[in-house]
């Protein structure tokens, strides 16, 4: 880091450092060094918010880490490793902590989830909901009906699309912007629209997916006014599982007479 790294960018860097489990000294030591190169408890304490005689512990912290080495002069200097070695580290810290975690949590549940949710459940947040639409389309074996909106579709959304067009899934679209239809007749092979009552890019919804009859799920995007204005926007959904679950039913009628005109 340049001595004019803006002060927002070293703030982001310490709160992500903290987030991963460092100590806030040891966080803001290992920034204060990445800005330096290299230097001493006294240069570091010079340029961050850390007391000198607290350097040291930080730099053992750091060193647990595997994120700084120590020449012994006197005074004893320490040399931070690179930003990408710092964040491959914690990627395989974490891609462990991951797997572990996901390990343990296929131990803990059910043979077999189950199929039928009762009534209509509730998540916020684009990134959840995300991870709900692709879940959805993970299952799928026959058939997705789907809608977005442009900011709403992820590549995630669309890979996961695709990956289903590939083991013969049925992928029907209706009511999307030129821009959204673009993308997804581009990268899902035999995407197939359909007319819709809805013109789902011209109102407030977010995301629609009907799954083989039997999952579905609708978003609309929210506005918070609490933020700011680029991140305003925020997303809620409702979403059902089961044949016989209300939701399901609901949708499955509204789309069945149209869906059923472009089936053979």
């Amino acid at each position: 880091m340049s001595e004019d790294t803006p002060a927002s960018a070293r703030s982001v860097a310490v709160e992500q450092l903290t987030e991963f489990g460092l100590s806030t000294y040891a966080a803001r030591t290992f920034v204060a060094l990445e800005r330096l190169g290299e230097g001493t408890a006294q240069d570091v304490s010079d340029v961050a918010d850390v007391p000198r005689t607290r350097v040291y512990d930080a730099v053992a912290e750091l060193e647990d880490y595997g994120l700084v080495d120590v020449r012994q002069s006197t005074p004893k200097r320490f040399w931070p490793v690179s930003a990408e070695t710092a964040g491959r580290h914690f990627d395989r810290i974490y891609s462990r902590r991951v797997d572990r975690l996901t390990e343990a949590l296929d131990d803990i549940e059910p043979a077999e989830r189950a199929g039928e949710q009762g009534g209509v459940w509730t998540v916020t947040g684009r990134d959840t909901v995300t991870e709900r639409v692709v879940e959805f389309v993970d299952d799928a074996d026959d058939e997705i009906v789907f809608m977005s909106v442009e900011d709403l579709l992820t590549d995630e959304i669309v890979a996961s699309l695709a990956a289903a067009s590939d083991r013969s899934v049925d992928i029907r679209v209706a009511g999307l912007s030129d821009a959204v239809e673009d993308v997804l007749r581009e990268r899902v092979p035999g995407v197939d629209p359909f007319d819709s009552i809805w013109v789902w890019s011209d109102t407030p919804a977010g995301r629609l997916i009907l799954v083989d009859d039997s999952q579905t799920l609708a978003s609309v995007r929210v506005e918070n006014g609490d933020r700011p204005e680029s991140a305003r926007r925020d997303e809620t959904a409702i979403w059902g599982t089961g044949e016989a679950n209300s939701l399901v039913v609901v949708l499955r009628a509204m789309f069945t007479w149209q869906l059923d005109q472009g089936r053979p």
